[in-house]
């Protein structure tokens, strides 16, 4: 009987030994695919650490940009502003001009026709664009007329 122990006993450490080979060998196969893995993922961090560098000298490049276009939109925003207010400046003159012009011609119309003149005295005073533009026409016509009468008298 004392055989039969003993043979159970190497039989059991056999299967327990056998066991644990098998055990052993799923552990290597799950070991080499986390080396694989492992493998996989440093080239991915690898490739992750070059994009973050290429995006940071990106990132650099346009705080540059963003830095000369910024200058760049300074200067032209303040040159546009001169310019804005030499063209307000003289859009100004230009109607102080253009007022007493309109008072010199008032003021060179023949009296021969008093209701014209009157007329046209009545539209300077009362302002508007409409009436100053009709004034202003009628006086350089009247103006362009007078000088055609004048050159022909030169001439003749």
């Amino acid at each position: 009987m004392t055989h039969w122990i003993g043979f159970a006993v190497e039989g059991l450490v056999s299967v327990l030994l056998l066991l644990t080979v098998i055990y052993c060998t799923m552990l290597n196969k799950q070991l080499r695919r986390l080396k694989a893995d492992e493998h996989a993922l440093k080239a991915t961090i690898a490739e992750l650490i070059t994009a973050t560098e290429i995006a940071e000298r990106a990132i650099a490049g346009l705080k540059v940009t963003v830095r000369d276009v910024d200058q760049n939109i300074g200067d032209r925003l303040r040159t546009a502003e001169r310019f804005a207010a030499d063209i307000s400046r003289q859009i100004e003159a230009g109607n102080l001009v253009l007022d007493r012009l309109t008072k010199v011609v008032l003021a060179g119309r023949p009296l021969t026709d008093p209701e014209g003149a009157a007329e046209a005295a009545e539209q300077a005073a009362a302002g508007s664009a409409a009436a100053d533009s009709k004034a202003v026409a009628a006086a350089a016509q009247a103006f362009a007329q007078r000088t055609r009468a004048r050159a022909r008298g030169l001439a003749a």
